[in-house]
């Protein structure tokens, strides 16, 4: 089983930080950041970077190990509606668009079966961290205004990436 914080040794010597997601695509991102705009503060991860994650696998020596464990896992089978908004913590800290689905679900007991730690797996896509909020009564307000609403879709595909952290955000490329 893969620990999400356990390094996976090999000879090459050097660490990459890694985890699993499926794409994600949002309809009009723009608006919901726009929507946002002076009532939350924090860093917004770019479009490009949208991703629904599965496993954080962290620092690891030996992509090859997992891509192959990863190779058990079937991808979705259909695209997964993305819908709603949410955040984690009090205060709030992350905010979030979330991907209720039963098909989830399922894929991600298929991901414990095949011995990766799902550690507790809540399907969603970060979309902000979180430095402060300015206006709780606009935020609650504005979160009224996205429930039932379906935003994106979650894409068919599971990928191994790598994050490489700089001074300008996170920067992911699929292995």
């Amino acid at each position: 089983m893969i620990n999400r914080h356990k390094k996976i040794k090999s000879v090459k010597g050097s660490t990459m930080r890694l985890f699993i997601a499926s794409p994600v695509i949002l309809d009009d991102y723009q608006s919901i950041k726009q929507d946002f705009k002076g009532i939350i503060e924090g860093k917004w991860v770019e479009e490009e970077n949208l991703h629904l994650t599965w496993v954080f696998l962290g620092e690891c020596e030996d992509a090859e190990a997992i891509k192959s464990q990863l190779s058990t896992i079937t991808p979705l089978e259909t695209e997964v509606p993305v819908a709603e908004l949410g955040y984690f913590g009090r205060p709030p800290r992350v905010f979030f668009a979330k991907a209720e689905s039963k098909l989830l679900y399922n894929k991600a007991r298929a991901f414990k079966t095949a011995g990766f730690n799902l550690y507790r797996f809540k399907p969603h896509i970060t979309l902000c961290r979180i430095r402060q909020i300015h206006d709780y009564r606009a935020y609650k307000e504005k979160m009224k205004l996205y429930r039932g609403k379906v935003l994106g879709t979650v894409l068919p595909q599971i990928h191994l990436y790598q994050s490489t952290l700089t001074r300008e955000g996170a920067h992911y490329k699929i292995l």
